[in-house]
Order: C-alpha cells, then sequence, then structure tokens
C-alpha cells in the first residue's frame, strides 16, 4: 500500500501573526544598539536617493510598517514636511510615542549624525527631524491609495508573511500608497526565511533576492534601481544573504512629464 504524501503546511500569513507581541527590546539590542557597517550602507544609499529632492519638497510622506527603527524617520526629515509612521503593533506603538515624547534614546545619536553627515538639509538635532512625525496606530493596508508623495519601507513586505503572494501584494499597496510620480525607497532583507529573536519567538519570512523585487516593482514604477549589500557578520544571522536596496517613482499619469 502506497503512503499518502504528505502535505506541506499552508505558509504563515501575516494576520496568523500576533504583532503586538513583537519583541522590542530584543530587536533593538540585536540590531540598534550600536550603528552596524550594514546600516551605515542603506543610509548611505537613502542620503544620496534624497539628497536629490528638494528639501522639504515633499508635503506628506509615509513610512510603511515604521517598526521601533528611527533611521528612515531621521532621513526622511530633509526632504518632508510632515512623516507619517503607519505601524500595527501595539509594542512598536508605545516604543515610538516613547521616542516622541520622552526624547530618543541616546544610541540612535549616531545614526543621526551619519544621516546629517550625508545629507546637510537635514534639521540640527534628532528631536528637530522627529518632530516632523506623526505616529498612526493602524494596518498598512488601509493606508490612502495615493496619499503621499512619497513612501518609505524597512524590513516589512518579506518579514510580514511567508507567502509569496501576500509579499506581492504588500509590495503593491507600499507602491500604490503614493500619487503617480511620487517616489519610493525600501530596503528588503535577502533571502531571510522564518526566523528568530531574542530566545525564543519566532517570526515569519519570505525569501526575496534582487531579481524577485525588481520583477514586482517593474510593473510598478518608471524609474527603478535595484541594488543589494552583503551580510554584516556582526549582525545576526537570521538565516539572510544580506539586504536589497530600492529606489524609484512610481508610473506617472498617461500625458504627465514631470
Amino acid at each position: 500500500m502506497t503512503e499518502p504524501e504528505a502535505t506541506a503546511p499552508a505558509p504563515t500569513r501575516n494576520d496568523d501573526v500576533d504583532w503586538d507581541g513583537w519583541p522590542v527590546e530584543d530587536y533593538l539590542a540585536e540590531n540598534y544598539r550600536e550603528l552596524h557597517q550594514a546600516d551605515a550602507a542603506v543610509i548611505a544609499h537613502h542620503a544620496a536617493f534624497y539628497r536629490n529632492l528638494p528639501p522639504g519638497g515633499i508635503e506628506r510622506s509615509l513610512e510603511f510598517g515604521a517598526g521601533p527603527n528611527l533611521y528612515p524617520l531621521m532621513l526622511a526629515a530633509a526632504a518632508s514636511l510632515s512623516i507619517e509612521a503607519v505601524e500595527g503593533g501595539a509594542a512598536n506603538i508605545a516604543y515610538l510615542r516613547r521616542q516622541l515624547t520622552h526624547g530618543p534614546d541616546a544610541s540612535w545619536q549616531p545614526f543621526y549624525a551619519l544621516c546629517r553627515q550625508l545629507d546637510p538639509n537635514l534639521p540640527p538635532t534628532l528631536p528637530d527631524a522627529l518632530a516632523r512625525v506623526r505616529i498612526v496606530h493602524g494596518d498598512v493596508r488601509t493606508v490612502p491609495l495615493s496619499g503621499y508623495g512619497l513612501a518609505s519601507m524597512h524590513f516589512v513586505a518579506e518579514g510580514a508573511t511567508e507567502d509569496f503572494e501576500e509579499f506581492t501584494e504588500f509590495c503593491g499597496r507600499f507602491a500604490q500608497s503614493v500619487v503617480p510620480g511620487g517616489y519610493l525607497v525600501a530596503a528588503f532583507m535577502e533571502n531571510m526565511p522564518t526566523y528568530r529573536i531574542g530566545a525564543a519567538s519566532i517570526w515569519p519570512g519570505c525569501p526575496v533576492n534582487p531579481d524577485v523585487v525588481t520583477e514586482v516593482f517593474a510593473p510598478l514604477t518608471e524609474e527603478l534601481a535595484v541594488t543589494r549589500i552583503n551580510a554584516d557578520p556582526t549582525l545576526p544571522d537570521y538565516g539572510d544573504s544580506g539586504m536589497v536596496l530600492l529606489r524609484g517613482r512610481t508610473r506617472s499619469l498617461p500625458g504627465r512629464h514631470d
């Protein structure tokens, strides 16, 4: 008698996860209590993108799934008059609110020093930059379509699901959040599987690479640049092989030439 083939378990999707329980302190301790080489490379890539935009030229920008990472918010302050940090997890929201109301942790100062060194258009101090941020507790899948001039996303779409179709849906919503011809900048973990943070917590991962990111975003954009950086040995080994970095603009309306 032939044994029936085992059925592969269904991939973990975003709504299967308790994001309110995200281990903020473990995540910060593992990744952001010091400025790592990988962070510096992402900041350099993004600062070059922001330097090409007029200071204060974006009325309203979006951080798509902000998490507790402050450096994307720092960078956006050069070009953006207002930054909406949309985040669904209660623990991340609580951390962000503490940073804005009581002042940022001292560990973020080296990040801001590098951001401002690379983009002198940033405000003089980190609290000045964060003063442009408004925290929104909500699901990124419900952000307004064409509601922003610029959208930024860091380690969200590929770290929110194991389902490639859902990863693609997250990327589509991210791109659609900006006006036609609007700006996109993002970072993804490369080839990251389901991973651990701290001693025990397990979180979904959807492995992607530069070719995958390009394939997903090419139909959504007119100007697209995708590159990568190698894994940083000073960071925890989550099973990834580095980071994929993106910058670009979404497709304009017919007849529009910016």
